[in-house]
Order: structure tokens, then C-alpha cells, then sequence
């Protein structure tokens, strides 16, 4: 099958490196997406600008696909399941829920000069961040990449209810199974809580297992891209 990889803020497409070759041999089609303002010297892209990037992605294929968003771009690769429901054929999403309709997608941090740049670690402090070494957390915010204002504050729009059809699921890294279904289940995640074909499976990671666990994600990836 082929994989859509859509990392989340402040990555390009270059953190599932050690993912790829590991879903490559166990027969799938990778396809790390670098989206606009992430990697590609935008600093002018917006939200429409990465979900048309996504979906082109999508478009390329000659196979329905399945769309993966980590974190943040999570909501990414839900816009994608309801822009194009009859050619999504699943979604994972690692570490991250779909934001709802007229939601910003990710203003989460302060924005200096038109961007978000990478806070540092404080607010990851925990579980997020437990597994990084001190090296890999260097290597990670010499690395990152600011976001443009215009994708941060984007506002989400979904516009068709067959997105609720296409099986999607959650892969729980800093977060188990069970502290995701309580959240489903108290309504804060709207948009999977109307998911018609909704699995939730764990990861013994921290918030980026493409870093520290990549060879693990990449045979869960397998598994649910197998069925």
C-alpha cells in the first residue's frame, strides 16, 4: 500500500527517514510528504497551501492510500479523508487528534515575526521528551523549522460527513489507549467520536517514535496498512 507520512509542526519530511526503509521492506510504498513552509523555504505558505500538498499527494497515487499525520498534522490528514473519502482507503494518526470544523489547526505557541518557532522543551517536559537524549534533543531544535503564522492559525474546514466512514486510527505514544478513549468519550475530540471504524492501538515512545522507536512504527504502520 502506499503510505502518505505527514510529520508534525517544525518537521520536514526528513524525520521519517528511519521509518521508510523499514515499511520498504515490509512490502509497502512510503511517501514522506515536505510540506509547504516545512521545509521547502516558504515562509509564506498557509494551511490551504499543506492541505493541497497533501491531497496531491493523495492524487498521485495510483492505489487508494493510507494518509498518516503525526501529531498536529493529524488534522492534515483528516482534511485529506474529507476532501478525497473515496480515495482514502485509512488514516493513523501518531500522537495527535483531528481538530474540529472552524477550529485554528495549531496555534498553539507564540508567533514571532509571522512564524512559530520551536518553543523549546519546557512544554514537552515528561513523557513527550522522555525517551530523547540530550543529543537527539539538540538535533531536533537546530533542526526545527518555524511555521508559518498563516498554517498555525489556519482555520479547519470539513464539508463532507463520508470522512466519518473511512477507518481511522490512533497510535498512543506518550498516551495509552485508554487515556485516549476517555477523551473520545467526554467529547474532546468530536471528530472521532462520530468515527464509524475507530481502533486505537499503543506505542512504548515518547511524542516522536519516527526518532526513537522508528523500526517498531514502521511494523505497526505495516500492520495497519495489512488490516
Amino acid at each position: 500500500m502506499d503510505i502518505l507520512l505527514i510529520a508534525g509542526l517544525w518537521l520536514d519530511g526528513s524525520v521519517w527517514r528511519e521509518v521508510v526503509p523499514e515499511l520498504e521492506a515490509l512490502g509497502h510504498r512510503p511517501v514522506p510528504i515536505t510540506l509547504p513552509g516545512q521545509g521547502d523555504g516558504t515562509a509564506s505558505a498557509t494551511l490551504d497551501d499543506q492541505v493541497a500538498a497533501v491531497l496531491a499527494a493523495v492524487d498521485s497515487t495510483s492505489e487508494k492510500p493510507m494518509v498518516v499525520g503525526h501529531s498536529a498534522a493529524s488534522t492534515l490528514a483528516w482534511l485529506a479523508a474529507d476532501a478525497r473519502p473515496e480515495r482514502v482507503a485509512k488514516v493513523a494518526l501518531i500522537g495527535g487528534f483531528p481538530a474540529a470544523d472552524g477550529a485554528a489547526y495549531a496555534d498553539f505557541f507564540e508567533v514571532k515575526d509571522g512564524v512559530m518557532p520551536f518553543p523549546g522543551w519546557g512544554p514537552f517536559e515528561g513523557a513527550d521528551s522522555a525517551d530523547l537524549d540530550e543529543e537527539a534533543k539538540e538535533s531536533f531544535a537546530s533542526a526545527a523549522i518555524p511555521v508559518p503564522e498563516a498554517v498555525a492559525k489556519g482555520v479547519v474546514r470539513l464539508t463532507d460527513e463520508r470522512r466519518l466512514e473511512v477507518p481511522v486510527v490512533v497510535v498512543c505514544p506518550e498516551f495509552t489507549p485508554a487515556q485516549a478513549r476517555g477523551w473520545i468519550d467526554d467529547g474532546d475530540v468530536p471528530e472521532l467520536a462520530e468515527a464509524k471504524h475507530l481502533d486505537l492501538v499503543d506505542i512504548d515512545s515518547g511524542h516522536w517514535p519516527m526518532i526513537t522507536k522508528p523500526a517498531e512504527l514502521a511494523r505497526l504502520l505495516a500492520a495497519v496498512a495489512d488490516g
